[in-house]
């Protein structure tokens, strides 16, 4: 994962391509509503304008799959980093068509074009060969920098990097950092929480951590189907039927590896899947008929707190209940607390847990949040990711 970045390379006045995670939540009148991966894609641009370059900016957008939607279109987050940044930023209207080209040929040094959304046509998601020159042909050097997308193979992602000089961004770069020093170097104890619904989105990651961690933590959906693999009832709970002999033999791993493997001791439950539901808290073992698992209980989150104290290296990924109902977000806002509050690096893997995080303002405690949720797992699952491979080695 030793890559080139833009500081190895020469790019002083060269016309520069830059895939960004421009993947922004809007509202229905197109207003961004948080804006933190375009906040994230401003140090390597800042430092490409600092190199005289002229900067040719893509990413995707939603799914449009393969066709122009005006829902889709980047032309709010144009309008955005160009606020942010105190400069224009020019929109073209296409992505490798005339507009973009005429565009992208007339750029001088120190301006920045925005191309319109590369999902517009299916030949990015294909990663079509074609499409990738095209794209190519406007720029003299490739910088990657959204690491949210490096796990796609997809054109602007990867392709593009057969037809020019390949480098990382400061954000990947970061990234690779953070998340490939937890993994091949950490400070220990190093300890690994796993949240999220289903045992099955993680299955590849479990294994790869059970060699690697200390403590693995379990919290979130998928910890039901490990007390069901013990042969205790869930009632209504998220529970896999099929994975049960799969969470046995995670479990008999973690024996044999030597791993402490927490699950939660007690849980919050609730008669209904509504935020006002009735609820209360039970142990693991005696969760009624008829009522659902919701959040870790009181015990759960005292043991994992005093298992953190210890800690050295935190890495998390997946909130630890249904966070998004306040009675049922106590187990993830008192871990996302605990993380804040000990002497170690703590990386948030992306995705739910990263909006757990910042929901309760917490973002600026942690050492690292991760960018990217698909991407971020598939790292610690230890997958090669198409769009880091691709890049020069240094």
């Amino acid at each position: 994962m030793n890559k080139k970045t833009v500081k190895d390379i020469d790019l002083k006045g060269k016309k520069v391509l830059v895939r960004c995670d421009f993947n922004v939540p809007m509202d229905e009148n197109q207003k961004i509503t948080d804006n933190t991966r375009i906040v994230a894609a401003l140090p390597t641009i800042k430092y490409l304008l600092e190199n005289n370059c002229a900067i040719i900016l893509c990413s995707h957008l939603g799914r449009p799959k393969g066709e122009f939607k005006p829902e889709f279109s980047l032309k709010p987050v144009a309008k955005e980093l160009a606020y942010l940044l105190g400069k224009e930023v020019i929109m073209a209207n296409d992505v490798i068509g005339e507009d973009a080209k005429t565009k992208a040929s007339n750029l001088e040094q120190g301006q920045i074009l925005l191309l319109e959304n590369v999902r517009f046509h299916k030949e990015e998601t294909d990663n079509d060969s074609a499409f990738a020159k095209e794209l190519a042909s406007m720029a003299e050097i490739y910088v990657s920098d959204a690491f949210g997308s490096t796990h796609r193979a997809h054109a602007s992602t990867a392709g593009v990097a057969k037809f020019l000089p390949a480098v990382s961004g400061f954000l990947i770069e970061k990234e690779l950092k953070f998340l490939g020093n937890a993994i091949s170097n950490p400070e220990r104890p190093f300890v690994a929480i796993l949240g999220g619904a289903k045992v099955s989105d993680k299955i590849g990651v479990i294994d790869s951590l059970l060699e690697k961690v200390d403590t693995l933590m379990i919290g979130g959906g998928m910890a039901y189907t490990f007390f069901k693999a013990q042969g205790y009832e869930v009632g209504n709970s998220i529970c896999e039927l099929d994975k049960l002999d799969l969470a046995k033999d995670l479990m008999k791993k973690a024996e044999e590896k030597g791993v402490k493997l927490m699950l939660p001791v007690d849980t919050k439950v609730g008669k209904e899947f509504k935020s006002d539901t009735e609820s209360k808290t039970v142990a693991w073992t005696e969760i009624p008929a008829g009522w659902e698992g919701f959040d870790i209980g009181e015990e759960t989150i005292k043991q994992y707190r005093e298992e953190l104290q210890k800690a050295k290296t935190v890495v998390w990924n997946g909130p630890l209940g249904l966070f998004e109902f306040d009675q049922f977000a106590v187990g993830t806002n008192s871990i996302a607390k605990a993380l804040a509050e000990i002497d170690a690096t703590t990386i948030i893997g992306g995705g739910d847990s990263s909006a757990a995080v910042k929901k309760i303002g917490l973002e600026d405690k942690m050492t690292h949040i991760s960018t990217g949720g698909g991407a971020s797992l598939e790292f610690l699952e230890g997958k090669a990711l198409p769009g880091i491979e691709c890049l020069l080695n240094q």
